[in-house]
């Protein structure tokens, strides 16, 4: 019996991702193990490897296909002892696998059956929105969207190359082609070329008092999905509050100097490397604080897993340094650098960016003195760091000039209360104003 290739979930928050290219081609025999294609996630790419031997009858998805559900069909494999004749007859998630479809969703939708002919001509006409841009839609849309008596015009697609599918006409309401229409007369700007406007933007930023057709609206990709879901969650849901306190790092900075002129060839520590290994040893020294709230009670940490914001194109990553408390500032430093190149190019797999215990977002580099970050679930506690200036300081009774560096706290209260997070945060500056502490 033919072998449904699945849609595979890379990650647990994964609700659909894009088959950026097929590594196989239909008629190819694949063994257990073997590479099928690579899976663009919201934040990684990675190769999908073959779980069951035979041979690709069929490709049901297109490489470069975006929006492929979790668990949709993507291809059909056959047993050893089965050929072609197999598919006679056979469906894959209620479409016919002897015909490709011209959209993933509609392919598996049992109301995308053939229907008959009739004396409608054999093209449609074209359909052009009031700008005179032509509208692209699938059959199956166009069907839909004529039986419902919507007019095509009127509806944003949200497929390939702003392509309108069968989820566009039915998540469609007349409520919002009001300021799509009102975009599309609207006269266009000399200075901005205004790109296509989505009905679902257009209408909210309308009543927020934004004309139209003054901006260009790009749809969100994966990545910043997630990160608006988890985000807004977090900020909705975690009661936080910050703890802010200045540490003088010179002798840190000393210490970083000296170590990079006896370090081995290709090991440059950081700032960064030591603040990671600084936060794990206070992690270890205060564990209550290296928790994380659950609804059954609260979670201790046996380990320091510091992830550690990494800026990429169209978002934000996290790759994780784990058992950082158990590793030297080389190992650190190595590790970072391999995970930071690798979050750039969306190559780290789930288990390097999903997890971890604590946070730490670094703005120093780009001027901020000072920040607050929002709390990334399900850690306690993220740490903001900002620039290390030349600031005045009292030392001994005397003014003085020292290199500061504020540092902010954010807690979950749930978790980690006032005192506690003090607690921490002053064994953190400890070892970051003794850093020969951090070598014992």
């Amino acid at each position: 019996m033919p072998i449904e290739i699945l849609m595979p979930a890379l990650s647990p928050t994964m609700e659909e991702g894009t088959l950026s290219k097929w590594l196989v081609k239909e008629g190819d025999t694949v063994n257990s193990g073997d590479l099928l294609a690579e899976i663009e996630t919201d934040k990684a790419t990675m190769e999908v490897e073959a779980v069951e031997e035979g041979t690709i009858a069929k490709l049901l998805v297109a490489g470069g296909t975006d929006g492929v559900k979790v668990n949709a069909p993507i291809a059909i494999l056959l047993e050893d002892d089965e050929d072609a004749s197999a598919l006679g007859g056979y469906t894959a998630g209620g479409g016919d696998v002897s015909k490709t479809p011209d959209h993933p969703a509609e392919k598996r939708d049992p109301s995308h059956a053939p229907t008959p002919k009739t004396k409608a001509p054999a093209m449609d006409p074209v359909v052009q929105r009031g700008d005179g841009e032509r509208v692209k839609a699938s059959p199956l849309a166009k069907r839909l969207a004529k039986d419902a008596g919507i007019e095509l015009s009127n509806v944003s697609g949200s497929g390939p190359n702003g392509r309108i599918v069968k989820a566009d006409i039915e998540s469609y309401s007349p409520s919002t082609q009001a300021a799509p229409k009102a975009a599309a007369q609207a006269p266009q700007s000399t200075s901005t070329e205004v790109g296509t406007v989505l009905s679902g933007g257009a209408d909210y930023l309308a009543k927020l008092g934004v004309e139209a057709g003054t901006y260009s609206l790009e749809p969100l990709d994966g990545m910043r999905k997630v990160i608006a879901k988890r985000l807004s969650a977090s900020n909705n849901n975690v009661p936080d509050f910050p703890l802010l306190v200045d540490c003088e790092i010179d002798a840190l900075l000393a210490m970083r100097k000296e170590l990079n002129g006896q370090a081995p060839e290709g090991v440059k520590i950081s700032v960064n490397d030591m603040l990671i290994r600084a936060a794990a040893l206070a992690l270890k020294a205060v564990p209550a604080a290296n928790a994380s709230f659950t609804p059954d009670g609260i979670a201790y940490h046996n380990n320091a897993d510091v992830a550690v914001a990494v800026a990429i194109d169209g978002g934000l990553i996290t790759p994780i340094v784990r058992h950082a408390e158990n590793k030297g500032l080389s190992t650190i430093s190595v590790e970072m650098k391999d995970l930071a190149g690798r979050a750039r190019e969306k190559k780290l797999k789930p288990q390097e960016y999903q997890g971890g215990t604590f946070s730490i977002s670094n703005l120093g580099m780009m001027g901020i003195k000072s920040f607050g970050s929002i709390i990334n679930e399900p850690h306690g506690m993220i740490l903001s760091v900002g620039a290390g200036g030349p600031r005045p300081v009292v030392k001994d009774g005397e003014l003085a000039i020292a290199t500061v560096m504020t540092v902010n706290l954010t807690c979950d209260h749930r978790v980690v209360d006032g005192a506690l997070g003090a607690e921490w945060l002053g064994v953190f500056k400890r070892y970051v104003e003794a850093p020969i502490t951090m070598m014992l």
